[in-house]
């Protein structure tokens, strides 16, 4: 059986086809990124004429740049996020973006309504907004994870009142503590859910007109994939599967436990991620978007706007970088990047050599310096802006608690002990940086392509979160926004949270068609609270959180010999 994995980047879609651990066929594809499912598509046909039966193909998991895009060019429609903040911290402090409205009502921390829901005021509220012709609504109320009642009152009106608009509340996006996360991942949601709901009709479309019906999933930023129907409900939870693509594909060539940074050198930028003792760093306070932290669980990753393709420029008499423009020389570009000077430096031999040093030739010789001069101070500004990312990573990694702990249990300093490349530019810069960091580096024949292949053998995660409160006689689920009635309250305990954690896992598995991971559920928290009236217990509080953690499916062992 096949798997496909296809990476959708900045600058080129790369696809595999694999088998067994071993890449039957790879292919890289010039992104259109006015149009990436026409990137998609023509991968995808790339791989599919190896595949003698579609019928073989036994998964295609795409990652894919849609909802960065979308994001990071603002190229949607305004959205309007109606928040129930209640009482504390004051209203500005929530506001995000241009349509930030606050309606009175208040729910505790323990799901009490305390203060109702003034329907006049939300039915004015409701007149405003579809005046100014604001088809997306996001509503997010404090402690909604603890009681979404008026959440759903809101909704309601909305539906009622405004029935063309979506809306959508923060209980069924991300039913966890926090408002503020809660409420920018709402708010990004509404913001971007029609055009990925469209980019996934289109891949649908596609998938049916090429006779190809297998499990298909999205890569998320966590370096796990959801099924591709289900992403329709979580747009944002696919932000950064570039990083996750480039981490995860770093991880399957290797399969070991060394401390190392993996750097993807793309054409436009470089992703840098760091893995501890072979597993990657996740960020605890979620992704970072338009510097709004979220529930959007994720790698601890940065962008660097530096690839291989950046241009070689001469301004004020000294030697610089810009962004991209073409490909390099070497491989048909006309201009001189950042691989054509390490190309011609070290007498690399990557794709046309000649073509490298001709340009670079000719842009010394209009500049009136070196050849020398040219190479060498670019690739000195080159290391040394991956060095001092990587530096800088460093200290936003040295607050991770899993980096912490890292260093407590073993009682030393963490110590880089290696660089591992991917992405096609890898293999001209990373010895390089490797040599002038003094640590050692791993190239692979497959690191052009890793995206894609640790894209195709990555499998599902899922996290279900927990709240019993037997006081109350509720508990809620994360994720969807579940919430439900405990009968046996007085006598519930935390062996009885566990199991009613374990069984959501396992129906939200099967609903979502996955199967093949459920014996391998970890717990990750188990907390619990006396609540206490007088001198007695009035009841009990439970959070239990429980996960199929990223990793690899279980037919993949490791990367073939070659």
């Amino acid at each position: 059986m096949y798997l496909i994995g296809i990476d959708v980047g900045g600058t080129f879609t790369d696809g595999a086809l694999t088998k067994s651990g071993t890449i039957l066929h790879s292919n890289k594809t010039a992104t259109n990124n006015f149009n990436l499912s026409e990137s998609l598509f023509t991968t995808l046909d790339k791989l599919l004429v190896n595949v003698s039966d579609t019928k073989l193909i036994e998964r295609i998991v795409i990652s894919t740049t849609a909802v960065t895009n979308l994001l990071a060019t603002g190229n949607v429609e305004p959205t309007a996020l109606v928040l129930i903040p209640g009482y504390g911290l004051p209203n500005s402090y929530y506001k995000i973006g241009d349509y930030t409205y606050f309606l009175k009502g208040v729910i505790d921390f323990r799901g009490n309504e305390t203060e109702e829901i003034n329907r006049d005021e939300v039915e004015k509220l409701i007149k405003e907004i579809k005046k100014l012709k604001i088809k997306r609504i996001a509503i997010a109320g404090k402690f909604s994870n603890r009681n979404n009642k008026h959440e759903e009152l809101v909704k309601e009106l909305f539906n009622k009142l405004y029935p063309e608009a979506l809306v959508l509340t923060s209980s069924s996006i991300s039913n966890q503590l926090n408002f503020s996360r809660r409420a920018a991942t709402t708010y990004y949601t509404s913001m971007i859910y029609h055009e990925w709901n469209n980019f996934v009709d289109n891949v649908e479309k596609a998938l049916e007109a090429r006779n190809i019906q297998t499990e298909v999933h999205v890569l998320k930023a966590d370096g796990g994939t959801v099924p591709l129907e289900v992403s329709r409900m979580y747009p944002c939870q696919t932000i950064y599967s570039g990083p996750a693509a480039s981490t995860m594909g770093g991880v399957a060539l290797t399969m070991d436990n060394t401390n190392s940074v993996v750097i993807d050198i793309g054409g436009t930028t470089s992703d840098i991620s760091l893995l501890i003792e072979g597993e990657p760093l996740h960020a605890s306070k979620g992704a970072v978007i338009k510097d709004r932290f979220t529930h959007v669980d994720a790698f601890s990753v940065t962008s660097l706007p530096l690839g291989g393709d950046s241009q070689i420029t001469f301004t004020d008499d000294k030697i610089g970088l810009d962004k991209r423009v073409g490909v390099a020389a070497c491989f048909g570009g006309k201009g001189v990047t950042v691989t054509d000077v390490f190309n011609t430096f070290y007498e690399l031999e990557i794709g046309d050599y000649e073509n490298s040093l001709e340009n670079i030739k000719s842009f010394a010789d209009k500049h009136d310096i070196s050849v020398d001069v040219v190479t060498k101070e670019a690739i000195n500004i080159v290391l040394n802006s991956l060095e001092t990312a990587i530096e800088f990573m460093f200290k936003q990694w040295e607050k991770e608690p899993a980096y912490k702990v890292w260093e407590v249990v073993n009682e030393r300093k963490f110590k880089l002990e290696r660089i591992i490349g991917v992405g096609a530019a890898s293999t001209a810069i990373v010895p390089v940086l490797a040599k002038h960091l003094n640590v050692s580096h791993f190239i692979h024949e497959y690191s052009p392509v890793a995206n894609a292949l640790g894209t195709s053998v990555t499998r599902p995660t899922i996290n279900v979160n927990l709240h019993v409160d037997t006081e109350n006689s509720y508990y809620s689920i994360e994720p969807g926004g579940f919430f439900d009635k405990i009968t046996n309250s007085f006598e519930f305990n935390i062996e009885d949270a566990k199991e009613l954690a374990l069984n959501h896992l396992h129906n939200t598995l099967k609903e979502r068609g996955i199967s093949g991971y459920d014996d391998e559920a970890t717990f990750y928290m188990e907390e619990q609270f006396n609540v206490i009236r007088g001198w007695n217990r009035g009841g009990r509080i439970f959070d239990i959180g429980v996960q199929i953690k990223p990793g690899f499916i279980n037919e993949f062992t490791g990367v073939a010999d070659i």
